[in-house]
């Protein structure tokens, strides 16, 4: 059915803002850079791209009666901080269970300093139950979320399960096919077409539901999205998954075509969120050139990618693109010495 008979929560501030990176695409002296910003988007704990994804969840875990709402992520989670941070919205609980998914030893954080920092912090401020658990990377379902859901319920609560990056869910791709509506408006307002986006993908339903949002416009538009897992085969499934049942759920009439679903590999490094030199360096340059704060997990990755992708001429000169900056910044602070 059509995106607006789906109910909503409203949590965002309203459409996220668009602006040129015109320093930036200077510097580049290629295609001209743009940037929607998912971390203004909200006014909850420094919003981020997972607020918009929430807000199509909430009305249905409160149509079930629920009054926990549950997820998981990695220690640096800015998934399970926007959870906590809208459950304290609605007036609900928040159980957090964060796995090591990073091994981030540095001589300024050391292994205790990391789960302390960061996002982490901003959950147990916001009153969360912060859960810490020793399991490993994996954008599947995990034991470890099931065994907390299932404490809530011998509690006497009523659990809402929401998986890692409010993804792999029924409605996970809502959000994001609502972002791809809100730039065709965006882009009427300002007198420009973006034909190339740019975004990270790790649990995979922010770039999922961009495909089957932009697939129904019907304007030649590329999508490309930059694997920062390091899992690349788990994570292009997973977005084509989700971007195929989300097309099917807003009734699309078509099937996707595979040319639609991109995500490249090469700016992930070995493992999950562990910054490279890629990464390190495209931070630096969009903070000195922009004042524009990126995240060494997610962001600085994307946007290695596009550097990349403009100074080889993947993108062509003649492109204006739009850069989804998707709100990681709270994580810096568990990687200050990186940037010694």
């Amino acid at each position: 059915m059509p995106l607006e008979d789906f109910p909503r929560y409203p949590l965002t501030f309203g459409p996220s803002p668009v602006h040129p990176l015109e320093r930036l695409s200077d510097h580049l002296d290629g295609a001209r850079v743009w940037a929607k910003r998912e971390d203004c988007n909200s006014g909850l704990a420094y919003g981020g791209n997972k607020v918009r994804k929430l807000e199509y969840l909430v009305p249905d875990a409160l149509a079930q009666g629920a009054d926990t709402l549950v997820s998981i992520g990695g220690v640096q989670s800015n998934h399970t901080r926007q959870v906590a941070a809208v459950a304290a919205r609605v007036g609900l609980k928040a159980v957090l269970v964060q796995e090591r998914w990073v091994d981030w030893p540095d001589s300024v954080n050391t292994d205790s300093m990391y789960e302390r920092v960061g996002n982490i912090l901003l959950s147990r401020i916001m009153g969360a139950e912060v859960r810490l658990d020793p399991s490993g990377f994996g954008i599947g379902i995990k034991d470890s979320w099931e065994s907390a859901l299932d404490d809530v319920r011998s509690r006497g609560g009523v659990p809402y399960g929401i998986p890692a990056g409010a993804s792999d869910h029924r409605l996970g791709g809502l959000g994001f096919a609502g972002w791809a509506d809100e730039v065709r408006a965006q882009e009427a307002e300002l007198g420009v077409f973006f034909d190339t986006v740019v975004v990270c993908a790790v649990t995979g339903s922010t770039l999922a539901g961009m495909i089957a949002g932009f697939a129904g416009q019907d304007r030649p538009r590329r999508v490309i999205g930059i694997d920062a897992s390091a899992k690349i085969d788990e994570t292009r499934a997973q977005v084509e998954r989700i971007a195929r049942r989300t097309a099917s759920l807003l009734e699309l009439g078509r099937e996707l075509r595979d040319d639609e679903i991109t995500v490249l590999p090469g700016w992930a490094g070995d493992a999950y969120g562990i910054p490279v030199r890629s990464t390190i360096d495209a931070i630096r340059l969009t903070g000195e050139l922009e004042g524009v704060i990126l995240d060494p997990v997610y962001e600085g990755k994307s946007m290695a990618a596009l550097l990349d992708l403009v100074r080889d001429g993947e993108i062509g000169s003649d492109s204006t693109v739009l850069y989804a900056h998707l709100g990681g910044q709270p994580a810096l602070n568990a990687y200050s010495g990186a940037f010694g």
